[in-house]
């Protein structure tokens, strides 16, 4: 039963098909997946493509995620679709080349970051950031799993970045919200009160004002929410419009069917609504910042502890394709930062940083232990090591981490595959195989005796 208070009011609403909506709520949800082009360039065989998205495709059936290699590797991430259409927020609204510098304040679990990683390319910077320490943990593992180098995971609250003044091009607040647009989840329901949407209305108000001072002059500010709750979404855009020198941009839909433009006093925003749109509820607007912005200078940093040795320069080269600028040493790791030096030195002094571009091994004693962040990487060179492909079920004991039996392996650093893509690392010592999945990441589940039928078919 969706709550009294709720249903009244979105029979009020302007813009909404109340009975269409209603009834959609009490369909299931849609199931759609990114497909990451990076890594994978096959489609779903039994699949529809979601219309705004040129990779992401909506599945007839819900796959077992966890029972399938080529997720643990990024090559896809289930995301609901409303969401995708960033992209086009993005692309309709500012370059995505030269020196660019993206936050995503309220990232985890990271699907949307992943889409932007991959709108920017591998020459600009994203700042991934979540407040909350658990969901920064889970962040960096989607970040990691999907293999861009041009990232940062933080774990920051939003007033922290109003110290990085002028700095981003582009600020996108996936803003804590009520819940609407997801009633089709039982928990989002509970959850749900009259005094929750005023709290959130509230709390999304101090955020934008938190993070303004970060978005440079001309910059863009993306705003979307997962409620069809007016005080939260158009009615906090006036607010701000109404703080701040800024004004609404508009966003050629025409060619997207269901997508409704909502027109609220001369401001824009995009809802997606159950019954128009095949996908959950969601709201986005764009704002363009048009006051002056003082923009921070960054002061040139040197730090000869951070500069690698001969051999491990010798080993990266090896190794990565990163650019050498871009390598340096904390510690006994080396890591590839996603943007110059000096100002990864300067984000590391204001930001807490979780997860630090990509780390590409670790020195013990005169040994060099591949990261498996770099058997994920785009970075990698992929002639670097030996390679052994594996079938389903020994993917699967491998990221169970249990005992392997791998015959015809060379001895030493192995990356091992599934359908021709990396899944990590083993390191054959001869007598025994030590397997290099992550712990933390582990398949906790008992496996079944034949997996195939749980998982997605894919086509050329």
């Amino acid at each position: 039963m969706l709550p009294e208070e709720f249903v009244k009011r979105i029979h009020t609403q302007n813009y909404i098909d109340a009975e269409s909506l209603l009834k959609a709520l009490s369909e299931p949800s849609p199931v759609s997946i990114r497909v990451n082009p990076a890594k994978w360039k096959k489609k779903p065989a039994i699949s529809e493509h979601v219309p705004w998205f040129e990779n992401g495709f909506y599945l007839r059936n819900r796959p077992s995620y966890t029972l399938d290699p080529l997720f643990h590797s990024g090559c896809y991430y289930p995301q609901e679709a409303s969401g995708m259409f960033l992209e086009q927020m993005i692309k309709q609204s500012c370059e995505t080349t030269g020196n660019l510098r993206i936050l995503d304040l309220c990232a985890a679990p990271g699907g949307k970051s992943t889409l932007l990683s991959e709108i920017i390319g591998p020459d600009n910077l994203l700042v991934s950031n979540d407040a909350i320490r658990s969901r920064s943990v889970i962040l960096a593992e989607t970040l990691t799993k999907w293999g861009s180098g041009n990232i940062l995971v933080t774990q920051n609250d939003p007033a922290v970045f109003a110290k990085l003044s002028g700095y981003f091009d582009v600020i996108f607040v996936d803003a804590p919200c009520s819940g609407e647009g997801m009633f089709r989840s039982d928990i989002a329901i509970k959850e749900w009160s009259v005094g929750n949407t005023v709290h959130c209305a509230e709390r999304q108000k101090r955020i934008l004002m938190d993070i303004w001072p970060a978005l440079k002059e001309n910059g863009l500010l993306v705003y979307s929410t997962c409620t069809f709750n007016p005080g939260e979404n158009e009615e906090n855009i006036k607010w701000l419009i109404g703080k701040k020198e800024a004004k609404c941009l508009r966003i050629d839909t025409s060619a997207f069917e269901g997508i409704t433009e909502i027109d609220f006093e001369g401001i824009f925003g995009y809802g997606f609504y159950p019954g128009k749109v095949n996908g959950e509820g969601f709201f986005i607007s764009a704002i363009r910042k048009t006051s002056t912005q003082e923009t921070l200078k960054i002061k040139s940093q040197r730090r000869s502890d951070l500069l690698l040795a001969l051999n491990d320069i010798t080993i990266a080269n090896n190794w990565t394709n990163f650019s050498k600028d871009r390598l340096f040493r904390w510690g006994d790791e080396i890591f590839a930062v996603p943007c110059p030096m000096d100002e990864y030195l300067y984000l590391y002094g204001n930001l807490k940083i979780v997860k630090a571009g990509t780390k590409v091994f670790t020195v013990k004693n005169k040994s060099y232990l591949p990261s498996h962040e770099l058997a994920l990487s785009t970075g990698l060179n992929k002639d670097a090591f030996p390679i052994k492909e594996l079938d389903l079920a020994s993917a699967l004991k491998y990221m169970k981490r249990d005992t392997l039996t791998i015959k015809d392996i060379v001895k030493g650093w192995n990356i091992v595959k599934y359908k021709g893509v990396n899944i990590g690392f083993i390191n054959n010592l001869g007598n025994r195989i030590n397997n290099y999945f992550p712990v933390e990441w582990r398949i906790r589940m008992d496996l079944p005796e034949s997996g195939e039928e749980n998982i997605i078919e894919w086509k050329p």
